[in-house]
């Protein structure tokens, strides 16, 4: 089982708080270090969060949201082996040649450490701020995913459709891996499993708990069946809640899981030493 820590990037004062965090999780163990995305925090909203009962997310309008591509370059400075990962970055409300410059400048930067999270977003308040619109976000998000695979692969590009027009052009550099930047799909709503069969090579579930990673594996298979896929060909990462302890941990990877990552919240007032007590009780005896 790996380990992930999230999110590297919210709440936090300083520079030194997001290299701190990261350095320590290296040395400790810990596999890959995660960020959250959000542009603006609205005062108010309408927009309805899926994860929580009150259809809020758990961020005040002044809590710190340092960009993610940002806070994973600086980490990628001051660390060697740490993965790098969002989770995850809004595509449909971003431009998707910019990100995807931004994507593989970091992935250059990093020797190849990156991993692009990557969600349709749900709330509208923060695309009309980015004059984006929100009404066919997931279709404007699956075309995204396809036309930045295009922009890494080194060739000519060409890529028309409802949201795009390019022609004629190459852009360097590639990501570092033959195969690209990994592309890991957030979230349980909407057409999930056919895009996580489509597009993933990895999936990121807010999910807290075994039994519910269990009851989507078997939609999972289906949908990768119909894409011709291997369903094992997909990494499978939850964020845990740090309850039952290592009966827990070896019951998600038996419903399918290879990664486990914690959240910083989840550490107790001071992350530091609940990061530390984590590595000394859970990673060492793994």
């Amino acid at each position: 089982m790996k380990f992930g820590l999230i999110p590297v990037n919210v709440g936090v004062k300083s520079i030194e708080q997001i290299v701190g965090y990261s350095q320590l999780a290296e040395s400790v163990g810990i596999e890959s270090v995660w960020t959250f995305e959000h542009v603006i925090v609205p005062q108010d909203y309408a927009s309805k969060y899926p994860y929580s009962a009150d259809g809020k997310m758990g961020a005040r309008p002044e809590t710190n949201f340092v960009d993610p591509l940002i806070a994973l370059t600086a980490i990628a400075a001051n660390t060697k082996t740490l993965l790098l990962g969002t989770g995850v970055n809004i595509v449909s409300q971003a431009n998707p040649m910019l990100l995807a410059k931004q994507a593989a400048s970091l992935d250059f930067v990093s020797g190849g450490r990156f991993m692009l999270g990557a969600g349709i977003g749900w709330l509208q308040e923060e695309f009309d701020a980015m004059g984006v619109p929100f009404e066919r976000r997931g279709a404007r998000f699956d075309d995204y995913i396809v036309a930045m695979k295009k922009v890494w692969s080194g060739e000519v590009v060409e890529h028309q459709s409802d949201f795009i027009n390019w022609s004629g052009f190459k852009s360097y550099p590639v990501p570092k891996k033959e195969s690209g930047i990994p592309i890991i799909m957030g979230g349980t709503k909407g057409k999930i499993y056919e895009r996580v069969a489509r597009h993933g090579d990895g999936w990121f579930l807010p999910v807290d708990n075994p039994e519910a990673l269990a009851e989507k594996m078997t939609p999972l298979a289906a949908a990768c069946a119909a894409e011709g896929r291997d369903p094992d060909s997909i990494e499978i990462s939850c964020m845990w809640n740090m309850q039952g302890g290592i009966d827990a941990i070896k019951a998600f990877e038996d419903a399918g899981a290879s990664r486990i990552i914690v959240p910083i919240f989840g550490l107790g007032k001071d992350p530091v030493a609940g990061l530390t007590e984590f590595a000394e009780t859970i990673i060492s005896k793994i």
